[in-house]
């Protein structure tokens, strides 16, 4: 629906945005901070690494609560975000980070990346587009495959952060590879 909206009325988007509350510009300007932060090459204890992806994950499950936590198909909502999530995870988690852990210090030096950014993005834009879209068809909380499309959405983000995170605890964890490229 808001999707056909914007398409068929494209004035509609400043309706749209005009009647969105202050709040959320406030919101999107710290995460936009926060994701422009990981663009530069920088260095981040084993706690820092940890905060992004648990707060991407509180903010995923908060979209997903807040949005569909009505539905009647709650039980297979979660159950849609959980297996996205874990599938997004089991993707990641093989890989290597491209970082290195210093154990003395136990700081990692972290290459500068775009993605951290476009997942926070990605995340604040599922939330606001459902909320627009709820807002103007209540109803679609009821349907099976719009609520279970949101749901696997955000869990693959949750999934995604906390791959991404995986990457980097193995190497705070795996001594025989303290203070070598991964």
């Amino acid at each position: 629906m808001l999707l056909q909206l914007v398409v068929n009325h494209p004035e509609a988007i400043v309706t749209i945005v005009r009647n969105t509350p202050v709040w959320v510009w406030g919101l999107l300007a710290g995460l936009l901070a926060l994701g422009a932060s990981q663009l530069r090459d920088r260095t981040a204890s084993l706690m820092r690494v940890s905060l992004l992806p648990l707060g991407m994950t509180v903010f995923s499950a908060w979209g997903t609560l807040s949005a569909l936590g009505a539905s009647p198909h709650l039980a297979n909502v979660l159950a849609a975000w959980l297996l996205a999530a874990a599938m997004a995870f089991s993707l990641l988690v093989p890989g290597r980070a491209a970082a290195q852990f210093d154990a003395a210090r136990r700081t990692y030096r972290l290459q500068g990346s775009v993605v951290p950014l476009l997942l926070i993005v990605g995340i604040f834009m599922t939330k606001y587009a459902v909320g627009v879209e709820l807002a103007m068809a209540p109803q679609r909380v009821q349907e099976t495959q719009f609520a279970l499309g949101i749901a696997a959405l955000y869990g693959a983000f949750t999934g995604i952060f906390v791959g991404r995170a995986a990457r980097l605890w193995k190497l705070a964890l795996r001594p025989a590879t303290v203070g070598l490229a991964a």
